[in-house]
């Protein structure tokens, strides 16, 4: 049981390895010296016009809780990779049963519409 805990913080280890690789590099090697301009507030260009407020439509919202909803029923992918090879025939068959459930409410989602932004 513990095997399968150390393949996941291995896993955890090594992208934590590489995101802190590729941000050193970055601040290494990129140019770090700012002017003026980028530090103003506003770094697009031009003067900003109307409210800040503004209210957004409600359909941005749901699209966000959709894709909340859907990665986290993704990660619940992640345990069954690694105890695949326990897990034989029967495990496959629930889980092609549930990515079949994810993918019956995803074409439910298109067919009404909801991921539709016009």
């Amino acid at each position: 049981m513990l095997i399968e805990y150390l393949i996941v913080i291995k896993y955890l280890f090594f992208c934590l390895l590489i995101a802190s690789v590729l941000f050193i590099l970055s601040y290494l090697f990129v140019f770090q010296k700012a002017d003026i301009e980028k530090n103003s507030a506003y770094e697009c260009g031009f003067n900003p016009f109307g409210d800040a407020r503004s209210k957004f439509e409600v359909k941005f919202y749901l699209i966000g809780i959709l894709f909340i909803i859907f990665d986290l029923e993704v990660i619940f992918l992640f345990p069954w990779v690694v105890i695949l090879h326990d897990v034989y025939y029967m495990g496959i068959c629930v889980t092609l049963i549930f990515l079949l459930v994810l993918t019956i409410g995803f074409i439910f989602e298109l067919g009404l519409g909801v991921l539709n932004l016009e």
